[in-house]
């Protein structure tokens, strides 16, 4: 069945204190979990803060907030600090809810819940129609949400995304206490309100990850991927606007590889003919230009690689550690296929990868099991994988 409409009607967003002030105390008095999810513009902005909050929960109907104008929602986490929040892929979330003052203390997360009871579709349209019967349309899920002012249309789909959130919680929750996984799911969200609540991890070298840098060749050509990235990193930051939308990384790299020494030529180039990107030529120039002038020691250097190596390096560098890691994907692909779980659900490759390449000198499973929990295994996880997983670390017999 298709639904369309919230029941109550689609609410306009709340954009001044004294309306903020009457949300904060509806949700105080509202009973059970709270539905949340934030909208941002990611493709559009430069940065990932949230554009509209979405909340609603039983006997406070559904809310709508604008954290543009309201940029401090830490009265209404105060109000909401006591009750369990649903999130659907709350780790897309946390970070701009943390922005404006909202941090969960207890969550369930319905994609994450889903994945663990083995279902195979877990977009939040799919799960809605198959556990509860109704279809959501997934129209505006790309769209730019810092236009304002937004669109009715946009405002009644923002609105259903939390309108059946906490049914479909129930039905997930009932789902995995049937499966067995309930303690699994509990650990799970425990490890995302303390992940959520960490500073996300700055690159130390971000331009190492434009698209296509794979085929720019020698340390002079690197350093001019570097200076136009970070050219267009500024001017992005200062526009608050996509870096992909002032300059794509495509037109990054084919500068990169022909290093264009004049307007003409530079313009020629796939990625360079858009009039906004024309204007800033000149820039574009003086960062190659930049990067033409460094000295041989201010080039990049092949960065220092945390871990292992990649996988398929490891037959040549180590045949031994090869063989451990061949055995242990074996051990997660079985035991996650006897229990109806992504593998990487089950553990985190990463974990295995380190796991595998430096194992610890004395191979136990304590020793295996204070290793994971280092790398952040959980308890549920370490009681399915640690015998059979032990095993794989030894030497084969005979």
């Amino acid at each position: 069945m298709p639904l369309t409409a919230p029941r109550d009607g689609t609410p306009q967003p709340v954009a001044a204190p004294g309306d903020l002030d009457e949300v904060v105390a509806r949700f105080a008095a509202g009973t059970g979990p709270v539905a949340l999810d934030a909208e941002r513009a990611s493709g559009y902005r430069y940065s990932q803060r949230a554009y509209l909050v979405q909340l609603r929960r039983e006997g406070a109907g559904t809310a709508l907030i604008d954290p543009l104008p309201l940029p401090d929602l830490s009265a209404l986490d105060a109000a909401i600090a006591g009750t369990e929040w649903v999130l659907h892929a709350a780790s897309q979330d946390l970070a701009c809810l943390a922005e404006v003052g909202l941090r969960p203390r207890r969550l369930f997360d319905t994609e994450l819940a889903a994945r663990l009871a083995g279902f195979e579709r877990v977009g939040l349209a799919a799960l809605t129609e198959q556990l509860l019967g109704y279809t959501l349309e997934k129209h505006h899920s790309a769209a730019d949400w810092s236009t304002r002012p937004l669109p009715e249309s946009w405002l009644t789909y923002a609105a259903l995304d939390v309108e059946l959130l906490v049914d479909l919680r129930d039905a997930l929750d009932e789902e995995l206490a049937r499966q067995g996984k309930s303690e699994w799911a509990a650990e799970e969200f425990a490890a995302l309100v303390r992940n959520g609540a960490r500073p996300p991890r700055v690159r130390a070298e971000p331009w190492r990850r434009t698209s296509g840098i794979h085929r720019v060749r020698g340390a002079r050509a690197q350093a001019r991927v570097r200076s136009l990235w970070y050219a267009r990193d500024q001017i992005a930051a200062r526009r608050d606007a996509a870096p992909g939308r002032v300059l794509p990384d495509s037109a990054i790299v084919a500068a990169a590889e022909l290093d264009p020494k004049d307007e003409k030529t530079l313009l020629t180039l796939p990625g360079f003919g858009g009039r906004s990107v024309r204007r800033l030529a000149r820039t574009w120039l003086a960062a190659l230009d930049d990067a033409r002038q460094l000295p041989e020691e201010a080039l990049p250097v092949s960065p220092v690689v945390e871990g292992p190596p990649p996988p398929h390096r490891w037959a040549e560098r180590d045949p031994v550690a090869a063989g451990r890691l061949s055995r242990s994907r074996e051990v997660v692909v079985r035991v996650a296929g006897e229990h109806r779980l992504p593998p990487e659900n089950l553990i985190a490759p990463d974990s295995i990868r380190r796991l595998a390449w430096q194992p610890p000198a004395d191979i136990t499973q304590d020793t295996v099991a204070e290793t994971l929990r280092t790398l952040g295994a959980r308890e549920w996880q370490l009681s399915l994988l640690l015998p059979a997983l032990t095993d794989a670390l030894l030497p084969p017999s005979g």
